[in-house]
């Protein structure tokens, strides 16, 4: 039996999540994106993807990849649901860390992922932000 090793990477970034992908027009048929919050969101998961980068040595994934990501969001005192079914939507959540992993040079580009685990959830201690780990995926049986 052959054994297939894979890489494997995790982080946790604090800070708002922001979503990427709505635009807004802002005259002259210039679009930019709706998300205020985007930028300082891309700018903490780079920053804290390069410092988790100098920690553990450095990774570089080239390769399919398997991704699991937590967004933890903040709670509106006047939402009741235990789930997070408001917006921003999830797949543009997805977008904004994906594309800040390309920067920060995690890996050569998110069309590597092969198979994605995304999920929002309400902070329980007030920390938002989102939780990552990354494997590389050495075996199509390995996703079965």
């Amino acid at each position: 039996m052959v054994t297939h090793l894979s890489k494997s990477w995790t982080m946790f970034v604090v800070g708002l999540p922001a979503p990427q992908g709505s635009k807004r027009h802002v005259g002259n048929g210039v679009l930019i994106e709706a998300s205020k919050n985007l930028k300082p969101w891309r700018k903490a998961v780079i920053k804290a993807a390069q410092k988790r980068l100098e920690e553990t040595g450095e990774i570089y994934f080239d390769e399919a990849v398997e991704i699991w990501v937590r967004f933890i969001l903040p709670k509106p005192k006047s939402n009741k649901s235990d789930y997070p079914i408001v917006p921003p939507d999830l797949d543009k959540l997805e977008r904004g860390i994906y594309d800040a992993l390309t920067i920060a040079n995690v890996w050569r580009d998110d069309s590597l992922i092969v198979r994605a685990h995304p999920q929002k959830v309400w902070t329980t201690d007030g920390i938002t932000g989102a939780h990552v780990i990354i494997e590389s995926v050495r075996s199509p049986n390995h996703l079965n």
